[in-house]
């Protein structure tokens, strides 16, 4: 099955429409994108605010978003359980819903809002370009990284009704291992209080399952976007880099890359990996703003980077 995507049609095209004021104490990149001004050698400088004007990853100012994030973590918690995970990764690893290609995935995936995220309201396609843009910037030889930008919430597409139309709370949010103790670093913590698997001795010990160093390859992750992306470039034979793929599965597991939780589970790959994670991270929460990208400008360079590291059409 493949599924054709038509974009809407926009006076005056696609590059005028995203095209945003511009201020002239910010520096604008090739394509439109707008970042703070900086000195050159100082790379992208994080902005203080999100686009609502709160900090990044503020969980617990009043807002009715904020309501709404909380729901969702309350949501997530109670059914993400092994069971649960398992069952998603035998349906979902057999890639029989949808042939389409990488960019056929973007567009397909600006139709949704991430309900999980206080820091953004925008489409999809618009932090996806932001990202990538801004990682462009300033590692302007890591093309594999430019595209890890782009694609990297691709897995989102399983909120489409193709993709069995997933509730958010199966698809985005933070992520985190199941089948072991939950670290407290976790947002929304509480919540697991009504997990059924949080009393369950084999489950809610240090380790549970796992052993030391034994590979976060060999650990269950809450099921989402991440992982499921994670499998589709895999099974994809996808030629990037295993620390692209590394970043692609764990981009949302903040409770490694932000509390430095659940380390002793990591082996030597995982540790090295782990450091291109942390520089993406600053690229994929910080650029969360109201900026615009001209897709048409920069669309030519990522479909190049799509054809190096991807077959043109993908099972999903």
């Amino acid at each position: 099955m493949t599924i054709l995507i038509e974009q809407p049609e926009f006076e005056g095209g696609i590059g005028e429409r995203n095209k945003g004021p511009v201020d002239e104490n910010e520096l604008v990149l090739d394509g439109g994108f707008v970042v703070p001004e900086t000195m050159p050698d100082e790379g992208f400088v994080a902005p203080d605010t999100n686009s609502f004007g709160h900090t990044f990853r503020d969980y617990h100012v009043e807002s009715e978003r904020q309501n709404g994030v909380e729901e969702f973590y309350r949501t997530n918690h109670i059914n993400q359980t092994v069971d649960f995970v398992r069952r998603m990764r035998e349906e979902y690893g057999k890639l029989n819903k949808v042939e389409m290609s990488i960019w056929e995935c973007c567009e397909l995936l600006n139709e949704f809002v991430d309900e999980s995220d206080p820091d953004l309201d925008e489409p999809q396609i618009e932090h996806l370009l932001q990202t990538a843009e801004a990682i462009r910037k300033d590692y302007p030889d890591e093309d594999w990284l430019h595209l890890t930008g782009l694609i990297h919430d691709l897995g989102k597409v399983l909120l489409h009704p193709a993709f069995g139309e997933l509730p958010q709370w199966a698809v985005v949010g933070d992520t985190f291992p199941v089948g072991c103790a939950y670290d407290e670093s976790i947002v929304h913590h509480k919540y697991f209080l009504e997990n059924p698997d949080y009393k369950n001795p084999v489950y809610n010990t240090k380790y549970g399952l796992y052993s030391e160093g034994c590979g976060l390859d060999n650990v269950l992750m809450s099921w989402g976007h991440d992982d499921y992306m994670y499998l589709v470039a895999k099974e994809n034979k996808s030629t990037l880099p295993s620390a692209g793929l590394f970043i692609i599965r764990y981009h949302s597991f903040y409770a490694l890359h932000r509390a430095d939780a659940y380390k002793h589970l990591m082996n030597e790959e995982d540790i090295e990996n782990l450091k291109w994670l942390k520089i993406f991270n600053k690229y994929d929460l910080y650029s969360k703003s109201k900026v615009r990208i001209d897709v048409e400008e920069v669309k030519p360079y990522y479909l190049s980077l799509i054809k190096k590291y991807f077959p043109t059409k993908l099972k999903w």
